[in-house]
């Protein structure tokens, strides 16, 4: 198990979770923000959905509660390690039983004009860091059209 699944942000030595700049550099992780229509409890609500999990976390997957797995048909699975409604969820990550875990966790925030989601991805390897930000960002512009 990799270091970022076991410890949280600030203890692997990456930024808190509170922090408000427009862009987080790191070469240990991929981070995506986006502006979501609605409340964070609409948005909480749209997350976990069938819907919108499937749009962000891809088809089949279920988020549960903590302690949970969940499995995409694209074979992404994991396990829901921290879950704090409406604000937080963190989930371990890996696209197949071969690779290393990462960890994934999205903050909700509300804001002016609707709720600040923003996505960390640690623990990647650095061969797939800008493929998985490609597919993150296209995934919560997905997800934001659907919170519409």
């Amino acid at each position: 198990m990799s270091t970022y699944v076991q410890l949280g942000r600030v203890e692997a030595g990456l930024p808190p979770a509170l922090v408000d700049d427009e862009d987080v550099t790191s070469d240990r992780m991929v981070y995506v923000r986006r502006i979501v229509p609605g409340s964070a409890g609409h948005v909480w609500q749209v997350l976990l959905s069938p819907q919108g999990t499937a749009v962000w976390l891809g088809h089949g997957a279920v988020i549960a509660g903590p302690g949970q797995t969940y499995m995409s048909d694209e074979g992404d699975a994991g396990v829901v390690r921290s879950f704090h409604p409406l604000e937080q969820l963190r989930l371990s990550w890996h696209s197949s039983a071969e690779d290393e875990t990462s960890l994934v966790e999205l903050d909700l925030t509300p804001v002016a004009g609707g709720t600040r989601l923003r996505l960390w991805h640690e623990g990647l390897p650095s061969a797939l860091r800008s493929a998985m930000q490609e597919r993150w960002e296209q995934r919560l512009d997905d997800f934001a059209r659907s919170c519409l």
